[in-house]
């Protein structure tokens, strides 16, 4: 089994209501058990919603925390992004997961580097929550940066 960003499957859960569908991703998953995951949305976000990003720091910090996620209209919410990647260990709780692809540079899905929290595209070195999540027990993590 195979957890797959939901945006790069094609669903528009993208914050601005879009997605980030990838054929290299789907080639790549065509003959495995997949399932998408959205863990801003799992976490109770809606569809579209103001852009987020990790604001003081990684999700290392944001689940110590030391940092927090903000929208760009300034609303704290850390609580939705913490509990989506709740959400996402669940499903692995019980299924054989072997390694999850998630969407690049994501406040979420983001592995080893995400954006810098000043909503000007800069990245930094870190992870998004639900990667740090499933990096910590042991689920290999890619994005699809790393498929090409």
């Amino acid at each position: 089994m195979i957890l797959v960003s939901s945006c790069l499957c094609g669903e528009k859960c993208k914050y601005n209501g879009g997605d980030n569908y990838s054929e290299t991703v789907m080639a790549y998953c065509k003959d495995k058990e997949v399932v998408p995951i959205c863990p801003e949305v799992m976490g109770g976000l809606s569809i579209p919603r103001s852009p987020a990003e990790i604001i003081g720091g990684t999700a290392k910090d944001v689940l110590e925390g030391r940092a927090k996620v903000i929208s760009k209209d300034h609303k704290d919410i850390t609580s939705a992004f913490i509990k989506g990647a709740k959400e996402v260990l669940e499903i692995i709780k019980g299924n054989k997961v072997e390694e999850a692809i998630l969407k690049a540079n994501s406040p979420s899905c983001g592995k080893g580097m995400i954006y810098d929290g000043s909503f000007s595209a800069k990245l930094i070195e870190g992870n998004g929550l639900t990667a740090q999540v499933l990096l910590d027990v042991g689920i290999k993590v890619r994005t699809e940066k790393d498929l090409k």
